[in-house]
């Protein structure tokens, strides 16, 4: 039963695969829109803060699924 617990936690840890392509895709076009319009950086930089949060607790919540897997399912 341990094995599955741990196949369990690994699977939800693989959400912060996601978050990282995520945050690294978004990064990437913040960074390329304000190369092209310099005077737009506040708004965008506002923005890409708010989108990297949100797709960085994504991540947390698949860490927490998986702590809560090892301790709680022994």
């Amino acid at each position: 039963m341990s094995t599955l617990i741990a196949i369990g936690a690994g699977i939800a840890v693989l959400t912060g695969i996601g978050a990282g392509i995520g945050i690294g895709i978004a990064t990437s076009k913040a960074v390329d829109a304000i190369a092209r319009q310099p005077e737009a950086e506040g708004k965008i930089r506002t923005t890409l803060i708010l989108g990297c949060a949100l797709a960085e607790a994504t991540a947390i919540y698949g860490f927490v699924i998986a702590l809560l897997c090892i301790f709680f399912l022994k």
